[in-house]
């Protein structure tokens, strides 16, 4: 009964992110302009298409501020040198994509999901049905870790769909694969500021 639970979750997960990619297959990604292959490897592998990178930075942002560039489809982790860690994200999908200036107010490691009620409305339209909660674990949608931002419903997060990475696929929030997210976690402190912009 749980392998089939699982398998159920997973597939809810799917149909509620929208996501028309299973295994295997490429995207375009904007910021290189070119397609990224990617294999049936991928699916349960936790990690990117598109590898995180150190690179050079001369910005006027402080070491640790996340930037978020929706349109590149990056994330740029500020660090001290003049220099930037870089990595994949999937992004808002058209129409859901948001810009501004937070903080981050909270961690965790393998959160719960709970699907807010415009999503679960939004979802329930097209016939899906959402949980009202799901626990932490290798089938949620949030992933391996979750950096929340100000006050907001957005979260960056971790994902059970690393092949998303470099799209725009979500309601909102930022996602990274889960060894990048992971990564990303243990370099942030609390209190770091968030920068998305369009």
């Amino acid at each position: 009964m749980k392998r089939l639970t699982g398998a159920l979750a997973a597939l809810m997960i799917v149909a509620a992110t929208g996501s028309a990619v299973a295994q295997g297959g490429r995207f375009f990604d904007p910021a290189t302009k070119s397609w990224v292959e990617y294999g049936p490897g991928l699916y349960n592998s936790g990690k990117s298409p598109i590898e995180r990178q150190m690179v050079r930075y001369d910005g006027p942002h402080k070491p640790g501020t996340i930037i978020v560039d929706t349109t590149e489809r990056r994330l740029y982790h500020i660090r001290e040198g003049g220099k930037a860690m870089k990595y994949g994200v999937g992004v808002g999908l058209e129409g859901m994509q948001w810009s501004g200036t937070h903080r981050i107010t909270r961690k965790a490691e393998w959160p719960g999901w709970t699907p807010p009620p415009q999503m679960r409305a939004r979802e329930r339209a097209k016939g899906r049905i959402l949980p009202v909660h799901m626990e932490g674990g290798p089938n949620n949608p949030l992933g391996a870790r979750a950096l929340y931002i100000g006050s907001t419903l957005y979260r960056i997060h971790g994902t059970n769909q690393p092949w998303t990475i470099g799209t725009a696929v979500s309601s909102g929030c930022i996602r990274l694969a889960n060894d990048d997210v992971t990564h990303l976690y243990e370099n942030v402190d609390v209190g770091a500021t968030v920068i998305v912009k369009r």
